[in-house]
């Protein structure tokens, strides 16, 4: 997989989902599906979206004991999606036995990610709620090596992370970047964020953008604005 954008597909149904991506006419956008989409249809989505032809990150984050994350990571892996994540504070151990139940009988199995810290929380959130003390960037390479040290294939960070991760894990370990607006966009409730071209400086693999396109008054022209800022 190269740099692409992944079009974050937060609705409340299929029905909301399938006609936003009937837009783009032809095109495949990468999509992600979270929580919310998922909790709302099951994994009858997942298989739609994939029978249409596109690119999917499944956005679950499990984070829970090892043996019930292998057992869920096990299930996820017959919907065929291309990403699965999981929260790297539930330790190397959880992060082991998800890569062994995410692994199909012939060896296959979609990449598995890490959250590190949600672009959500801020310095100040983690050290009064959370009671972690180290600087945020210390705290997110600490997870990305453990979640290398456990075999996965990369992290989700902040973009304001993912040079770092890159220098400290390497080239070809995986940064997939929410918290991606326009130079001209709202942050809404993201506290760590960079444009897209900002992104594609300092190397994020992979941009997740969910509101900037989905509620723009023309997500296509806004996707392809995305792509344009990050790819090309």
């Amino acid at each position: 997989m190269g740099k692409d954008v992944i079009i974050a597909c937060d609705f409340p149904s299929a029905e909301k989902t399938l006609a936003f991506l009937d837009q783009f006419e032809g095109k495949k956008p990468f999509v992600k599906i979270g929580m919310e989409l998922f909790y709302a249809e099951g994994p009858s989505i997942v298989r739609q979206i994939k029978a249409r032809g596109h690119r999917i990150f499944l956005d679950l984050k499990l984070h829970d004991i090892p043996t019930t994350v292998k057992k869920a990571m096990s299930v996820l892996s017959g919907l065929d999606v291309d990403i699965c994540n999981l929260h790297a504070a539930g330790t190397a151990e959880m992060m082991r036995a998800a890569l062994e139940g995410l692994t199909r009988a012939d060896g296959t199995r979609p990449l598995l990610i890490a959250v590190t810290q949600l672009t959500s929380t801020s310095q100040e959130a983690m050290e009064q709620e959370l009671l972690i003390r180290d600087p945020m960037e210390n705290v997110v390479m600490s997870y990305a090596l453990n979640a290398k040290n456990a075999g996965l294939d990369g992290v989700v960070c902040s973009p304001l992370e993912a040079e770092r991760v890159h220098s400290v894990c390497g080239k070809y370990f995986l940064t997939v970047t929410p918290g991606v607006r326009f130079a001209d966009g709202d942050k809404g409730d993201q506290k760590r964020v960079m444009t897209p071209a900002q992104a594609r400086e300092i190397g994020s693999d992979y941009i997740v953008v969910g509101r900037p396109i989905t509620a723009a008054a023309d997500p296509v022209a806004a996707y392809a604005r995305c792509c344009a800022e990050f790819i090309d």
